[in-house]
């Protein structure tokens, strides 16, 4: 490609001084134009003239998702309405949704992250990029598609269609691109087995979007599709949507653009900062979002920054995969649990197929129960079932320290979704009632 959408070497170089100055401004901004942000840093005792350093940031106050639904319809607008040129909305856990408003500026920093995503994966602009994901308030199809016209790929805007449409689609249009959820990438690869399209279609490449997913459900897509490369894409409506950064080519992490955003990780409880490479929450600030600025968001999203040198050779700063979120976790005999810690599991053991679930029971005793029920991979036979199961259970006690039953079930047997997959169902809450 002739364009380069990556920021040159010299601003990575000068990255914490281009990151003080868009803080500076981004504090500037919200408290002069936001009358959330201005209550709220006065009550902090925090003017802008106080923002001299990055180290600074932390006497910033915290934003969470419930300031945005208390502030609903427009929250943290920091823009005359003029400028708002488009709304996008995510859900909420009490009935108000999440809205976010965005300048035109804010819509080309969007499509400019958006564009080096696509560039990371190595795409061109001969390549067919269908976009399997949702279409409407929310910022994923909107989001992949304004990506992909920036960059100059063609866009072949399907949407969360039914699987006969996406087969279509990948056979007539000979998509190189697939970009979709993991719980739709997999139902997608499974009918493209079962219709025999393999040799009929030009998939190289799978964009994950917004859904957590084990190391065994990308292996079981990839065998089926033959996609050389699956990357995985985080995607937060309240950080502009999806493509703030993508996994490289050497996947060993996510490379996230930190000229546009500053990504705290902190202990959930405390609020401190953890080391390099321990598991936190993600906190963002925006450096240069005009309509709905962020200062300290807490996301609830769990990883860790990857500190050493990226094998591809990009310098842009990493985080890893996301393990789940802090108010995911569910407490099961007084121990914490993450969904994603189960993924990990789940994922280093032969014979375990890609989809599982976790049911929460109390017994009559009153005391808890965890079922882990777990498809056989394809192929498998069921009279190593009991062995499967016994190796599964010792490996939860190890590594997680809690005692699990586990059901084995057949391959395909457990539902496809081209939504996001549920993983846990606690039963505890109804049982109780």
């Amino acid at each position: 490609m002739s364009v380069s959408f990556m920021p040159v070497r010299s601003s990575l170089e000068n990255l914490e001084a281009l990151q003080l100055q868009g803080l500076q401004w981004t504090v500037h901004h919200a408290y002069h134009h936001s009358p959330f942000y201005r209550q709220r840093l006065d009550a902090a005792g925090v003017t802008p003239a106080k923002i001299r350093t990055l180290d600074d940031l932390r006497r910033l106050p915290f934003t969470t998702a419930d300031d945005l639904q208390a502030g609903y319809p427009f929250p943290l607008r920091a823009v005359p309405f003029e400028k708002i040129v488009r709304i996008h909305a995510s859900s909420g856990t009490t009935g108000k949704r999440k809205v976010l408003c965005y300048t035109q500026k804010d819509i080309d920093d969007w499509a400019m992250m958006f564009a080096r995503c696509f560039e990371m994966a190595g795409l061109s602009r001969e390549d067919r990029v269908q976009i399997a994901v949702g279409y409407g308030l929310w910022t994923a199809g909107v989001g992949f598609q304004l990506g992909c016209e920036r960059f100059g790929a063609m866009a072949v805007p399907v949407g969360p269609a039914n699987t006969e449409i996406h087969c279509q689609m990948l056979v007539d249009m000979q998509s190189t691109v697939f970009c979709a959820t993991a719980s739709m990438a997999l139902l997608m690869a499974e009918e493209i087995e079962r219709r025999g399209l393999r040799d009929r279609i030009a998939l190289k490449k799978i964009i994950f979007g917004a859904e957590r997913h084990s190391r065994r459900m990308r292996q079981r897509i990839q065998d089926i599709t033959g996609a050389e490369h699956i990357f995985d894409i985080p995607g937060l409506t309240e950080l502009y949507g999806p493509g703030t950064g993508l996994e490289c080519t050497a996947h060993q992490g996510i490379h996230y653009w930190a000229d546009y955003y500053i990504l705290e990780i902190l202990n959930p409880e405390t609020l401190e900062p953890v080391a390099p490479g321990e598991l936190g929450e993600m906190v963002i600030t925006t450096l240069r979002k005009e309509a709905a600025p962020l200062i300290r968001y807490r996301t609830r999203d769990l990883t860790r920054l990857l500190p050493e040198p990226c094998p591809c050779g990009n310098p842009l700063p990493r985080h890893d995969h996301l393990l789940g979120r802090s108010d995911d976790m569910f407490i099961f005999r007084a121990v914490n649990i993450y969904p994603g810690q189960i993924d990990h599991v789940l994922s280093q053991i032969p014979g375990v197929g890609s989809e599982y679930q976790v049911h929460l029971h109390h017994r009559e005793d009153g005391r808890d129960m965890m079922i882990i029920r777990v498809e056989r991979a394809r192929g498998h036979s069921p009279e190593a079932d009991q062995e499967l199961k016994e190796r599964i259970a010792t490996e939860i006690r190890r590594q997680i320290l809690v005692r699990a039953g586990v059901d084995v079930v057949d391959y395909g047997s457990l539902p496809r979704t081209e939504r996001k997959s549920k993983r846990v169902f606690d039963h505890r809450i109804r049982e109780d009632g």
